[in-house]
C-alpha cells in the first residue's frame, strides 16, 4: 500500500531518491544485461547487486564477489582468470578463476575503476566474446555469466582523464543504478534506525528505540560514510545501551563532536546539550562536580550553561563527598 516501504532483499528505503532504485532493480533482474552501480561508499551498492542477483534467474548459486580495489593488481589478474600449471613460481596446478567460478551465475566486480588499464584490456574480451584465457594458457575458455560492477567513482570522469577505457565504460555500462548518498535520503533513516535496532535485538539486546533528541541529530547528520557510518554508530551505541532507550550519551563521542562543529540548528544542539547534561546528573546521583568532569566541562561553565537551558540543577555541588 501507498506509504509502506516497497520490499526488496535487504534494501531498505521508501524515500523519493530511494525510488528510481527501488524501480529499476527488478525489472534490471529480469534480463542478463550488464550493470553498472555507482554511489558513495557505504551506500549499500553490493546490496543492490545482491538484489538484482537474487531475483534473477541466476539466484539458484551464490553471487561471486570480488573487490578490485582490495586485491594487488598482480594478484588480481590471476585471481579474475585463473592460471595453469607452472605459468608463474609457486604455480603447481591449474587453478580456475573467478569468472569460470561465477559459471552460469553473477559476478560482483566492485570498485571496478580501480582496475588497471592492461586488466581493463582483458576484462574488455571477457565482456565482448564471453570467453577467458588463464595465465600460460593458449585455449580461451567460454564463460557464461552475468557481470554487475560497482564503483565510488565517476566513471565517465575516469573516461574523460584517459583513466579508463571508453570501449570498456561502454561494456560495463549498459544500464547504470546510482544509489544516493543517505545526506540525499533522510527520510529513510528513522526505518534504517529501526531496522537496524531489531537486528540488534535479534542477537540478544532489548532496545526499545532511541530518544528523541537522538533522532533529531541523526536526522542532520551529513553522514560521509553514508548508511555504514549510520549502522555503526547504532553498533556503538548498542554497546553502551544493550537495553532500554539509546539517549545521546550512548553515541560515540567522535560523532557528537562532528555534530557540535557542524550543526545549523541552535534548537537541535540545546536539546542534545540538555539531554546530556541531564543524563550526566543522574549518572552521578546529582553531583554537579562529577557531571562537569564526565562532561569535561568546568563546574562554573555546567551551572551556567544548566541555567540557560533550563535544567534544574541539584544542591550537591560535590565539595563536600
Amino acid at each position: 500500500t501507498e506509504g509502506r516501504p516497497k520490499i526488496l532483499p535487504n534494501i531498505i528505503g521508501r524515500s523519493p531518491a530511494m525510488a528510481r532504485v527501488v524501480e529499476l532493480v527488478p525489472i534490471v533482474a529480469e534480463t542478463d544485461s550488464t550493470v553498472l552501480i555507482e554511489g558513495e561508499s557505504g551506500t549499500g551498492k553490493e546490496l543492490v547487486a545482491r538484489a538484482v542477483h537474487e531475483l534473477s534467474s541466476r539466484r539458484d548459486k551464490p553471487m561471486v564477489v570480488v573487490n578490485c580495489g582490495s586485491i594487488p593488481d598482480t594478484l588480481l589478474e590471476s585471481e579474475l582468470f585463473g592460471h595453469t600449471a607452472g605459468s608463474f613460481t609457486d604455480a603447481r596446478r591449474d587453478k580456475p578463476g573467478r569468472f569460470e567460478l561465477a559459471e552460469g551465475v553473477t559476478i560482483f566486480l566492485d570498485e571496478i575503476g580501480d582496475v588497471s588499464p592492461a586488466l581493463q584490456a582483458r576484462l574488455l574480451r571477457v565482456l565482448q566474446e564471453r570467453v577467458v584465457e588463464p595465465l600460460g594458457g593458449t585455449e580461451p575458455r567460454p564463460v557464461n555469466v552475468r557481470v554487475i560492477s560497482a564503483t565510488n567513482k565517476y566513471v565517465a570522469q575516469l573516461v574523460a582523464e584517459g583513466l579508463f577505457r571508453k570501449d570498456l565504460y561502454y561494456r560495463i555500462n549498459v544500464v547504470k543504478i546510482s544509489v544516493p548518498p543517505l545526506r540525499d535520503r533522510r527520510d529513510d533513516i528513522p526505518l534504517l534506525v529501526d531496522t537496524l535496532i531489531r537486528r540488534s535485538n535479534e542477537k540478544g539486546r532489548e532496545i526499545e528505540g532511541v530518544a528523541p533528541e537522538v533522532m533529531d541529530v541523526l536526522m542532520h547528520h551529513d553522514y560521509p560514510g553514508n548508511v555504514r557510518e549510520l549502522q555503526n554508530i547504532l553498533e556503538h551505541a548498542a554497546v553502551l545501551c544493550p537495553e532500554g532507550v539509546i539517549k545521546p550519551e550512548h553515541l560515540p563521542d567522535e560523532f557528537l563532536g562532528s555534530v557540535h562543529t557542524n550543526a545549523d540548528r541552535p534548537d537541535m544542539m540545546e536539546s542534545l546539550q540538555r539531554s546530556l547534561i541531564v543524563s550526566a546528573l543522574q549518572r552521578n546521583g546529582g553531583n554537579r562536580r562529577a557531571a562537569a568532569k564526565e562532561l569535561s566541562v568546568h563546574p562554573t561553565t555546567l551551572w551556567r550553561r544548566a541555567r540557560r537551558l533550563g535544567v534544574e540543577m541539584p544542591e550537591n555541588d560535590g565539595r563536600s563527598n
